[in-house]
């Protein structure tokens, strides 16, 4: 694991309007760099019974009719430039 900096807390508090404005009081986020893959879960263990797949690169993860997470495909090509990614 790359090791954290004051500038990644910096860079994280930016996102603190919207995570506690977040519909989800609870979620986890995973990152898989190789892959390029961000993972945001609402429920642990998700179990996933179903998958929609957005236009524009959205997995929506379901389990029966409730979203038990998000898979953002690309996911570095989302990040605006004033967030650093490394």
């Amino acid at each position: 694991m790359e090791e954290l900096t004051p500038e990644h807390i910096l860079s994280l508090s930016r996102a603190v309007p919207f995570l506690i404005g977040f519909p989800a009081s609870r979620f986890w986020v995973d990152y898989d760099k190789e892959a390029d893959v961000l993972y945001i879960s609402f429920a642990r263990p998700q179990k996933a019974t179903d998958t929609e797949m957005t236009d524009d690169g959205l997995l929506l993860r379901y389990r029966d009719s409730q979203l038990v997470g998000v898979t953002i495909l690309d996911a570095s090509t989302r990040v605006t430039p004033s967030v650093p990614t490394s």
